[in-house]
């Protein structure tokens, strides 16, 4: 029996919830991706269902149009992929503070 990688169950959960959060179908982030239109729903569903992998170009483009860092999708921590996601919508000083905080932490 041929197992998946643990990255793989984790992109294929990740890829659908942005997708959904998005409120994108199968076939319209398979479009905005630059998968060809009559191919991309199918192709979608196959990355979501673990069928087809992803490299990581069309995981990168999946990513853009998604609005999240490509490390999100593959992130097995799920306190880090929110934060990621968290962090990505703070403004500047947001940012900063939220860096000040964690360095801090990481000294103690």
């Amino acid at each position: 029996m041929i197992t998946r990688p643990s990255y793989l169950d984790v992109f294929c959960r990740r890829l659908k919830q942005a997708r959904q959060a998005k409120g994108l179908s199968q076939k319209q982030l398979g479009i905005a991706a630059g998968i060809d239109e009559f191919v991309a729903s199918t192709r979608i569903n196959r990355y979501e269902k673990g069928v087809h992998e992803a490299n990581i170009q069309i995981a990168q483009h999946l990513a853009t149009v998604l609005g999240v860092p490509l490390a999100y999708l593959y992130t097995e921590d799920d306190e880090l992929a929110e934060l990621m996601l968290i962090f990505l919508v703070l403004a500047k000083p947001g940012r900063g503070e939220v860096m000040n905080v964690a360095r801090r932490q990481r000294s103690e």
